[in-house]
């Protein structure tokens, strides 16, 4: 995990050697989880689906941003049960963000480059260009990564944070945590990604009212209030604000830095996606099959319709959408009400005044399952505006935190806790 984002090779070897090894020794485990079963038959669709598409080689090509990813759910989920797995693991995705931000900060500043020795290259100027994407092959991939990194950093630092109020030990690991954040939120601004900003202010505001801070809140709406006016208000005050307010950030958000033809618009993409779902409601048109239907029909070549489940009903069919967002949803929904039985037990301890262990998890474990939710609700809500299962490194950390919800939900209802 500590390499994949960096050398992603010998990050996804070693991750292949674990799915291997935990399927070898835990293969009835897997088989008797009802979520596996439900995954099992997705796969078992998308094999048929494949057969019937409209471009069949382009479906089964596509095979390889699903399939691999759900046998490394069904095995993560069984290797990840623990909170304390979860924070080690948060460290592990946190810490090479630091590098591959101070190696963006070089390529949009200095102007460096480096050739594609590692899995990927390091383009001067990023891209596209003027916009930072450090390591990976476009900027919107590493805005979705710097925005995991982020929240798991902003997680990992107020469990810091509780254990320096409480006791005034690592306060080196909490200056550390806060250079890291400050690094990634820089990196953030820097890939100019509407949907990463928004997300981002999103996340914080939940934080802050998970730990009570409401001057935070506050505090937010009044910084975001102005840019926001300045970008979708109507004049004079907005004129007004314009003057304040960076076009970085107003230009960025009502899309007037750039100049877009009809067929690149988003709009655009999700109107043909609502066709094509209408057409083929059922059996869908292919994995994959947007961008040649696309092509064929505007002339215009783009390798998604930025917002997944639309991808999905048209590509597989809305049946298929219905089961993946269920086996989704059910996990999410069970981790929020762990999260609340665990704040329970917690305040039955604090006020009985007992020891009850395992029975009243402690309030760190509380914050990191939290701090999982909260990451992955992120790539959720990323999701509705992009797709990002087309890079390999931020599918893999997606799934991930996927698995290790999951992975927690079930060991804990499994002994009764949930």
């Amino acid at each position: 995990m500590l390499l994949l984002p960096i050398i992603p090779v010998l990050g996804v070897i070693g991750l292949f050697v674990a799915l291997i090894m935990v399927w070898r020794q835990k293969y009835h485990q897997i088989a008797s989880n009802p979520l596996n079963w439900g995954l099992a038959v997705l796969s078992l669709w998308l094999i048929i689906n494949s057969c019937l598409a409209y471009a069949p080689v382009e479906a089964f090509l596509g095979l390889a941003n699903f399939l691999p990813f759900f046998a490394l759910f069904a095995a993560l989920s069984l290797l990840l049960q623990q909170p304390f797995q979860l924070r080690r693991l948060a460290w592990l995705i946190v810490i090479p963000s630091l590098p591959i931000v101070f190696l963006g900060l070089g390529q949009l500043f200095a102007d460096w480059s480096i050739p594609p020795i590692f899995g990927w290259q390091l383009v001067p100027q990023g891209v596209p260009t003027g916009r930072m994407s450090s390591v990976f092959i476009y900027t919107n991939f590493l805005a979705i990564y710097l925005l995991i990194a982020l929240i798991l950093g902003w997680g990992l630092w107020l469990e810091t944070f509780q254990t320096w109020r409480e006791s005034k030990k690592q306060g080196r690991t909490l200056f550390l945590l806060a250079i890291i954040s400050v690094a990634d939120g820089i990196g953030l601004v820097l890939t100019s990604s509407r949907s990463a900003w928004g997300i981002a202010v999103i996340a914080g505001i939940v934080f802050a009212l998970y730990w009570g801070w409401r001057w935070i809140v506050w505090g937010v709406i009044a910084a975001a209030t102005p840019v926001l006016w300045a970008s979708f208000g109507s004049p004079p005050v907005r004129d007004w604000l314009r003057t304040i307010v960076p076009a970085y950030f107003w230009a960025r958000l009502s899309d007037r830095m750039y100049v877009r033809p009809v067929e690149t618009l988003r709009i655009t993409q999700w109107r043909f996606c609502w066709e094509l779902i209408e057409q083929r409601p059922l059996t869908g048109w292919g994995i994959r099959n947007f961008t040649p239907l696309y092509q064929q029909q505007m002339n215009v070549w783009f390798g998604h319709p930025h917002n997944l489940w639309l991808m999905l009903g048209a590509e597989i069919g809305i049946v298929a959408t219905l089961l993946f967002s269920g086996i989704v949803g059910w996990v999410m929904a069970q981790a929020i009400l762990l999260i609340g039985n665990w704040h329970k037990l917690n305040l039955s301890s604090e006020r009985t005044g007992s020891n009850r262990g395992a029975a009243a998890p402690a309030k760190r474990d509380r914050l990191i399952l939290f701090t999982y939710v909260v990451a992955f609700a992120s790539c959720v809500l990323f999701n509705l505006f992009d797709v990002t299962i087309f890079d390999l490194r931020v599918n893999t950390f997606g799934w991930i935190l996927f698995s290790a919800i999951s992975g927690v939900v079930l060991h804990q209802r499994k002994n009764g806790y949930g």
